[in-house]
């Protein structure tokens, strides 16, 4: 809709400075109270005609009763709107419903600063500087409460019988308990559909992570439907392999080459870091495992001395590390690495950076989740060069993959 530029000067025929549009009885917020009182007018006027169509014998014709009135906080401010009532009683507004103060879409810009990491202070003084409307803890709590019902039907939901990748790995969230600040950690599971698309699988809190916790998690997602993965990609934490294994037999597991590296490094100055990063790429680019082994010799015979425990770890983790180069280029992109659930960690790092400690898990919970809901929003599309991989999976797991 496009407005007539005569209508726009007229609004603006005593426009003098900012306060004339903006303030608190300025254009802007006078036409949004008029434009919200005559919604609501016409959606009674409909309200009225759809009875008098299916009029009920036993109830008297229903007719306009006056105004109610209402303060509202919303993008305009808070502005006190006249709110139409019909004779019967039987009228509620859909776009200020009753009960409801915050006019439609003021939530949506809480949870969205809240899903940014913004604290409830900080999140009170940016609505007070936006809209000039003073929100309390209390509203900003209520508003994000009721998220927690839509996380439990998220978690719970049925979930696919097939994922190609599978990403399980964990991010440490500080929580208060009995009095004191401890480390928890959020078990993440993100899965590869057979479309390329990036889904979230569900979340889990433990005091730290194990490999009998990842035990509970992937009969959790067998429970919820999921009967076969074709890749898992983890990280280097003992019995790990074998708890996927014991769920998902048939599932082949993928040491994460990125953990690898940075656990190499640790044990590494800094002087002799781009060195040894140069020649462990010689190891996991190679063409062949027959060329990943000789590369990884070469680098036990230049390394051993100074830092002897990167290339027996490398050698201890070797069966977890081959099954990589089985894979073409096109999957190897895909399952190298677990830089999918590392960049999704790297963004909620940043969101939990605001938080020196939550008061409970559900706080962390609602935080994580509303977070992982924003960053959900790009992954619309497979992930690169999806179709050659799909066609490789199809090969490569033939009699798994669905006709």
């Amino acid at each position: 809709m496009t407005f007539r530029p005569e209508l726009i000067d007229e609004l603006l025929k005593d426009y003098r400075n900012p306060e004339d549009l903006m303030g608190n009885e300025g254009i802007f917020k006078q036409l949004s109270k008029a434009l919200i009182e005559r919604c609501l007018s016409a959606e009674l006027d409909t309200h009225l005609e759809e009875e008098r169509s299916t009029p009920e014998p036993e109830l008297p014709r229903n007719r306009r009763n006056g105004h109610s009135k209402k303060t509202i906080k919303g993008e305009f401010g808070s502005s006190e709107v006249a709110i139409p009532r019909d004779r019967n009683g039987a009228f509620d507004p859909q776009l200020v419903p009753k009960g409801q103060t915050r006019f439609n879409g003021f939530d949506d810009k809480i949870l969205s600063l809240y899903a940014r990491g913004m604290s409830t202070r900080d999140i009170e003084a940016q609505l007070k500087d936006l809209y000039g409307v003073d929100v309390s803890d209390t509203l900003i709590s209520n508003v994000t409460e009721a998220v927690e019902t839509e996380h439990k039907a998220w978690h719970n939901r049925s979930l696919d019988e097939i994922y190609t990748i599978l990403y399980l790995d964990a991010i440490i969230v500080k929580v208060r308990h009995e009095g004191r600040v401890i480390n928890k950690a959020i078990h993440l599971a993100l899965g590869v559909n057979l479309s390329g698309r990036k889904e979230l699988l569900g979340m889990w809190v433990t005091q730290n992570e194990s490999s009998k916790f990842w035990l509970s998690v992937l009969t959790e997602l067998q429970n919820r439907g999921v009967k076969d993965i074709f890749i898992a990609c983890v990280d280097g934490l003992s019995g790990f392999p074998e708890a996927i294994e014991a769920v998902f037999p048939k599932t082949q597991v993928q040491l994460c080459i990125v953990h690898l590296v940075r656990n190499s490094l640790s044990y590494v100055s800094y002087k002799d870091r781009k060195a040894v990063v140069a020649d462990l790429k010689t190891i996991y680019q190679a063409a062949t495992e027959l060329e990943a082994e000789q590369a990884l010799m070469r680098f036990a015979q230049r390394w051993d001395k100074q830092y002897p425990t990167i290339s027996k770890s490398w050698l201890n983790h070797w069966n977890r590390i081959i099954p990589f180069f089985a894979f073409p280029p096109d999957i190897r992109k895909a399952i190298y690495t677990t830089n999918a659930i590392e960049s999704l960690n790297m963004t909620l790092r940043k969101v939990l950076r605001n938080h020196r400690a939550f008061p409970n898990d559900e706080s962390a919970f609602k935080v994580i989740y509303l977070a992982i809901h924003n960053i959900s929003k790009k992954w619309s599309m497979p992930i690169r060069d999806w179709k050659a991989a799909l066609n490789r999976f199809a090969i490569e797991f033939e009699g798994r993959f669905p006709i």
